[in-house]
This record gives structure tokens, C-alpha cells and sequence, in this order.
């Protein structure tokens, strides 16, 4: 076992030299031997950040594969042989993985108890995650996440979840995959406000309903933005008072229907957790002045957001999402089993 290993992984960055795991080119894979204060993960499943995921089988799409579950698994492995982790490199996004506990390095930094054969969740973006895949058993396309055989690395810095017992691994997944979300809206809407969603029927999205609703009252209201007019009882079911039926980008839309249904107040808090590019203006343009704008999505430009705010005279605070909070997977996974609603809904979304 090696010794002398930097907390935050850059032992392992082998180019470009001096930087940390996260924005690397290339990081080392190798699994034969770890360092004494890294996690030895053997991988069960990838959960592909969903911005990634769709720009990936997308792109593959336009290059003419047919069988898209082959092309994504052949890129997964050539990615990772390649750079020695999942981040996408074209949208700098990677995602996040569960498996079960292969080694434990004598000086790796502990945050909850765990120990070999422990089926445990990385809470850190497989965009600075070591990784190796030996073999992808299966893509599921509707879910965003690659069955796999391989290996991963936690280092010191890095945060994790041990799986719960009674609930499926999937379905654990698919809410710690965004749990970041929901605790941060736990946060910033306090009883009253009025909030804006946009992205509401998504895995984030309706989490993020339901904490709203929680915060906000009877006294808020919590409208939901979707393109779908068949995601309307979704939302009802999962907290929003009111839907607004337009698409991500739809910023003249958003902003007028957003004045509409708060008599011109306008939202004190909008969420944006849709992933696609170019919904940061319609974002800016659903909050008052001195209202709070948190982006969740990796698709978020932040000098989109920047300038497009100052380009329309908004005086707004804006958030760039932070995929961790302080007990962050406590909070989302209490939330799923006290609210069976949405219990229901990830059961029927994400479990195999």
C-alpha cells in the first residue's frame, strides 16, 4: 500500500501537474495498488449526471449508431481509459456511483462508519472520481445510469452515504444523485415566499416541490415550469400550487406568467434544475428584485447568467449549485419516506 497520498487526490493527477482531481485532464486508474487514505469502491453502478448523460446519447445519435445502448458502453470504457474518470468533456460534468466497499486505507479520513462489503454511495461527481471499468453489463437509457463492472477511489476530502436497508439501490441512488437539491431549497425559501421551479418534473424537480411547499406554506406559493401539459398532476401531486406550461428557454413566457400568477410580485426564490442550455435569463427574469436564483443544473453558464443579468438590469443573488450540503442525504432521504407521494413516483421512475 502506498503512503503520502494529498487528501484532496492529486497524488493522483497525472496531467496537467498542480491542479486537483476535478478540472485534470488525466488521472491515474490504477486499482492494484491504493494509497493508504484512499476508499476502494468495486463499482455496481454509474448514475451519469442526467445534462451529461443526454448530451452523450445525443451526440451518438447524430454520429449514426443504432444501437445506442452499445455505443454509450464502448464511450463509457474509452472515456475512462483514456482519462482515468467519467467527466463528460463537453459539458465538464460527471455524475456519481454506488457499490460495495473493497479496501479501506489505514489513514483514510472516516465521516460514517463503514466497513468491507458495505453497499455505500458516493456523494462526489465522477468527474474527480478514479475509475476503471472492466465491463458495462447494461445502459438504461431511461434512467440515466450504466451498470457496470470496475473499480473507484474516494479520497480523504470525499463524502459518502452507506445505502439504507430498506430501500432499493436504485432508488437510493436516484435521490442521492441530486440530493444536493432539495437540501439547498430547504435553505433559501422560508415560509411566504413565492417560488419558482423551472424543471419541475424531473428527479430534482419534484424533491424540490415538496421541500418548497414544506417552506413556503400556506402563505407561498410554489409554481412549477414544465413543456409538458401531461406533467400538470405531477406537479399538483408534488407541491406545486400552480403550473406554468413553457419551455425551459422561454424567457417572455416565464416572466409573464411568473408576474400573472403572483400579481406582479414576481418569485423571491427560483430554482432551476432543468438540463438543458440557455434557460439562464428566463430564470433571472422569474425573480424580483433582490430575489434569489439557485442553478442546479450542470448546464448552467455562469457567464450566461452573469451577463444576461446585467444585460436586463437585474439585481438578483445568484447561486451556483453545490451538489453537497451538510447532511444532505439525510435530508432527501427522509424526505422520500415521509412523503409517499413522491415514494411512490421514484418507485415507479427508477426501480427496475
Amino acid at each position: 500500500m502506498k503512503t503520502g497520498g494529498c487528501r484532496y487526490g492529486t497524488h493522483r493527477v497525472v496531467e496537467p501537474q498542480g491542479v486537483l482531481p476535478q478540472p485534470a485532464n488525466v488521472l491515474n486508474n490504477d486499482m492494484t495498488q491504493i494509497w493508504d487514505n484512499e476508499l476502494l469502491i468495486d463499482v455496481i453502478r454509474l448514475n451519469v449526471d442526467s445534462a451529461s448523460f443526454h448530451q452523450i446519447k445525443n451526440k451518438l445519435i447524430d454520429q449514426g449508431h443504432k444501437d445506442i445502448e452499445k455505443a454509450f458502453g464502448e464511450h463509457a470504457i474509452e472515456l475512462t481509459d483514456r482519462t482515468g474518470k467519467h467527466k463528460n468533456e463537453d459539458t465538464g460534468s460527471g455524475g456519481m456511483l454506488i457499490g460495495r466497499v473493497a479496501k479501506i486505507g489505514p489513514n483514510f479520513e472516516m465521516k460514517d462508519q463503514i466497513e468491507v462489503g458495505d453497499k455505500v454511495a458516493s456523494l462526489v461527481s465522477l468527474s474527480l472520481t478514479p475509475l476503471k471499468i472492466n465491463k458495462v453489463k447494461k445502459v438504461l437509457l431511461d434512467k440515466d445510469q450504466v451498470e457496470i463492472e470496475g473499480q473507484a477511489i474516494l479520497f480523504s476530502s470525499g463524502i459518502y452515504a452507506k445505502l439504507p436497508d430498506d430501500m432499493d439501490e436504485n432508488l437510493a441512488l436516484s435521490v442521492l444523485d441530486v440530493a444536493g437539491a432539495p437540501a439547498q431549497v430547504e435553505r433559501l425559501v422560508k415560509p411566504g415566499d413565492n417560488v419558482v421551479i423551472i424543471g419541475a418534473n424531473g428527479k430534482s424537480g419534484v424533491l424540490c416541490n415538496a421541500v418548497a411547499k414544506e417552506r413556503a406554506g400556506v402563505a407561498g406559493k410554489v409554481i412549477g415550469v414544465v413543456r409538458n401539459p401531461n406533467y400538470f398532476d405531477t406537479l399538483r401531486a408534488t407541491g406545486c400550487d400552480e403550473v406554468v406550461l413553457a419551455g425551459a428557454t422561454d424567457a417572455i413566457t416565464i416572466r409573464n406568467e411568473v408576474a400573472r400568477l403572483t400579481d406582479g410580485e414576481m418569485a423571491d426564490v427560483v430554482i432551476n434544475v432543468v438540463n438543458i442550455e440557455d434557460s439562464e435569463l428566463p430564470t433571472i427574469m422569474a425573480a424580483k428584485d433582490r430575489g434569489v436564483i439557485y442553478f442546479f443544473s450542470m448546464a448552467t453558464s455562469f457567464t450566461k447568467a452573469a451577463l444576461g443579468a446585467e444585460g436586463i438590469g437585474a439585481d438578483v443573488d445568484m447561486i451556483l449549485g453545490n451538489g453537497y450540503a451538510r447532511n444532505h442525504a439525510a435530508v432527501s432521504i427522509d424526505l422520500l419516506r415521509r412523503n409517499p407521494v413522491l415514494m411512490k413516483l421514484f418507485q415507479e421512475r427508477y426501480i427496475d
